[in-house]
């Protein structure tokens, strides 16, 4: 058998790299597996302002840079490999990747999840600079600019609500005549004087110069088409999409305990099977932002200490 790490990490956004530094500074034999670019979903965000301490004018890149280089610091290695296959019962865990097999005591998933597309033209090259999928992160960003929400959902509408506190008017785009949202949900959105409805309709493609300047959306029931052009002193506007997450989960389908595709934990980070453990966005929880990431991390590194000690 090959070596055998203390703890392996399955990803390297937030809640990987802050569990690589937690299980380094143990002094754990560590190894983190990313199968593309650290930083996960954060890398995509030109700018942060809500992660506590950071430095002016945060970018996501600039943030993920410096966390991986202090797990490096405290000794956690890193390989870029794709994982195909996980054995998790028993002492030692097997994880079967692209280029080579990789076994520990302990694992932690932290895979992450990804917010689903529209999927029209122009939405990858606009992310960032006018589309997000991230009221909290980039709300502020469309102080009294107009902003247009997709979904219809329990949390596109709560986005939507949140939002109007930066935005000169949000405007709710959904695909049906009524939204899926809780009823009681609704109602405080009907009743927001900054609230508008775009009903029956969706995003067709999306346009710019550099930044976001217009979009084309399209009738449903009449299947006319129009294009909404940005403010013209403004220059742009903000469009949120709230159509729900994809988690990258599949591989553990059946391996451990799942909810809708994502990661079952308790409050310690544990699955039900012996010393594996999820953080950040792949497991069950309230919100996923890079500080809950991190401190999930944080905390799943902790408790594989304990599992490996006891």
């Amino acid at each position: 058998m090959e070596k055998i790490y203390d703890v392996i990490i399955i990803g390297a956004g937030p809640a990987g790299l802050a569990a690589g530094s937690y299980a380094g500074r143990a002094r754990m034999d560590t190894l983190i597996i990313e199968k593309d670019k650290d930083g996960g979903q954060i890398v995509i965000t030109a700018e942060i302002e809500n992660y506590p301490g950071g430095v002016d004018e945060e970018s996501g890149p600039s943030l993920i840079g410096r966390m991986a280089k202090q797990a490096e610091h405290f000794g956690a290695q890193k390989v870029k490999d794709t994982i195909v296959d996980v054995e998790l019962e028993g002492d030692v865990k097997h994880l079967k990747g692209l280029k080579g097999d990789y076994y520990g005591k302990t694992v932690i998933i932290a895979t992450g999840a990804h917010p689903k597309p529209i999927g029209c033209p122009g939405e990858k090259e606009f992310t960032g600079k006018g589309v997000s999928y991230c009221a909290t992160c980039d709300g502020s960003f469309f102080e009294d600019f107009d902003i247009y929400v997709v979904g219809g959902g329990d949390s596109a509408v709560e986005e939507a609500m949140y939002l109007t506190k930066f935005g000169r008017q949000v405007t709710l785009i959904h695909r049906r005549d009524q939204l899926r949202a809780a009823k009681s949900i609704q109602e405080k959105a009907f009743a927001n004087p900054k609230m508008k409805f775009m009903w029956n309709t969706t995003v067709e493609e999306l346009k710019g110069d550099g930044i976001l300047t217009s979009m084309v959306v399209k009738d449903t029931v009449t299947g006319e088409t129009r294009e909404i052009v940005a403010n013209e002193e403004d220059g742009t506007f903000g469009v949120f999409v709230f159509i729900g997450f994809e988690p990258h989960g599949e591989l553990f389908e059946g391996k451990v305990e799942m909810k809708n595709g994502y990661i079952v934990t308790d409050d310690n980070m544990k699955t039900n099977i012996p010393g594996v453990f999820a953080a950040g966005d792949i497991r069950v929880k309230s919100l996923r932002q890079v500080v809950t990431a991190a401190a999930d991390g944080a905390i799943a590194a902790t408790q594989a200490e304990k599992y490996i000690e006891g």
